[in-house]
């Protein structure tokens, strides 16, 4: 895992506070709050879930660059080069 080779891991899920430890890894993370702060400090924000709770525009606005693997960026209209589809 990144973890491992000294990447810093941050989530945020309304749905899931904590995660659970899986059966090969132990992540022991809980949710962060998304501010411009965090999305700004960020190397990449990676989009896994589209939930319909996010502003994916302020997202995109804040983070320096967004993998976007669910097409949840597909409205957003400024910011488009920060956006990478997978």
């Amino acid at each position: 895992m990144r973890q491992e080779k000294g990447a810093e891991i941050f989530y945020n899920d309304p749905m899931i506070p904590k995660l659970k430890p899986g059966r090969k890894h132990d992540f022991s993370l809980s949710s962060t709050p998304l501010s411009e702060e965090v999305l700004k400090s960020m190397d990449l924000v990676m989009i896994l879930t589209d939930h319909s709770d996010y502003d994916y525009q302020w997202i995109v606005e804040n983070a320096q660059l967004v993998l976007d693997t669910r097409n949840a960026t597909k409205d957003v209209t400024v910011g488009r080069e920060k956006i990478v589809k997978a």
